[in-house]
């Protein structure tokens, strides 16, 4: 791929934000290269798909751009499928948020988007929820996506069928740049341990959790988390049920997903714990108490991109020609949507590119200098 091709894009990182971009560039005609060291490891495989700007209890500019992207998600799902002729597993099933009081349930930060619900209400959407949770809120708008077994495949076929070239096993170890800091090219190790130097003048960072060891002035983290899923009787849960610290998400074939730990202290530490296992079993009995005798079926982790306000980092970077999709934290599946358009519009020929550019705005990654953001969503 040239560098002096003006529509050729490098994206680098080929989980779920990088393929969402790649996507939304190779629609709009420019020449897309991913480059990924290893997609098996991306958020994107390990999320448990929520669509929850509402049941997260969002805030400020995070919860407008959930619920710009919450209204683009069955647009952008019906896109993807076209193109890869494989099924996303997009569904619009309600979220249920339980609560121990009324007065919690009332306090909550997005309660005016939601329908109050009394104990026989939560009984009614969710049968065998509890005793202690009394009260809740139900989000119909909110849903859920398969990314995990379904959405990433069918992004990928899709990719391919546009003309997006991938490149799997490089890592890219550093950027080059030109004399006034412009980005001029990538520095990567294939997986075969040869090291050269792709020509690029145009990129977009979508490393998730590693985005700090190519960019040092980013704020991105990785937060740990330990997940497992379960087979339940079919339609034995309907929505998605998000509690104060356990969700569970059903698939339409009965498979429960169950998430999730946060660990912020476990770094890139890989692997299940025992006591991160005995976390998701002690929130399942709390939350739905027959649960937690249905089978496992499967056990992992994953490492979600924090930021310190848990909100993105989108458009422009410290070097000129480099922009940023990253630090969704635990919203990634539901602000990609947004991300691949603001993005696509933002790098591809075209006259929205400015006004795309400055939506970024307020999630610019040098918003925290002479402020301590604090997290602007309820703890999982």
């Amino acid at each position: 791929m040239g560098g002096d091709d003006p529509a050729a894009i490098l994206v680098l990182g080929g989980g779920l934000m990088g393929l969402a971009v790649a996507h939304a560039l190779a629609r709009r005609g420019c020449t897309v290269q991913v480059l990924s060291r290893r997609r098996s490891e991306a958020a994107g495989f390990v999320a448990a798909g929520m669509l929850a700007p509402h049941a997260e209890g969002l805030q400020g500019p995070l919860l407008t751009l959930g619920q710009r992207s919450l209204a683009l998600v069955p647009e952008w799902v019906a896109r993807i499928e076209a193109d890869s002729g494989l099924p996303c597993g997009l569904r619009p099933c309600g979220i249920v948020v339980p609560f121990a009081t009324a007065a919690d349930r009332d306090g909550f930060a997005t309660a005016p988007f939601g329908e109050p619900l009394d104990r026989h209400g939560l009984e009614r959407e969710l049968p065998g929820l509890a005793p202690r949770w009394t009260a809740g809120l139900l989000f119909r708008q909110d849903g859920q996506i398969d990314n995990r077994r379904q959405l990433m495949r069918a992004l990928e076929r899709a990719c391919s069928r546009l003309g997006v070239k991938f490149l799997e096993g490089a890592e890219v170890e550093g950027l080059d740049r030109a004399g006034d800091g412009a980005l001029q090219g990538v520095r990567l190790r294939t997986a075969e341990g040869d090291r050269h130097t792709l020509a690029a003048r145009r990129a977009v960072l979508a490393c998730g959790a590693w985005s700090a060891r190519l960019l040092p002035e980013l704020p991105v983290f990785p937060v740990k988390g330990q997940m497992l899923s379960l087979q339940a009787p079919r339609q034995a849960l309907r929505r998605v049920v998000f509690g104060p610290g356990t969700y569970l998400v059903p698939r339409e074939d009965g498979l429960v997903v169950v998430g999730a730990t946060s660990e912020p202290e476990a770094g890139f530490s890989e692997g299940l714990t025992p006591a991160g296992q005995r976390q998701l079993q002690a929130g399942l009995a709390d939350l739905l108490p027959e649960a937690a005798g249905w089978p496992p079926m499967e056990r992992w982790w994953g490492f979600r991109p924090c930021t310190p306000d848990e909100a993105p980092l989108l458009g422009e970077s410290p070097v000129p020609g480099l922009w940023l999709a990253t630090g969704h934290h635990r919203n990634g599946v539901l602000l990609a949507a947004i991300t691949a358009e603001r993005l696509g519009a933002a790098l591809a020929p075209g006259t929205g590119a400015p006004a795309a550019a400055a939506a970024l705005a307020p999630f610019a990654w040098n918003r925290f200098r002479g402020q301590e953001p604090q997290p602007s969503v309820r703890q999982p």
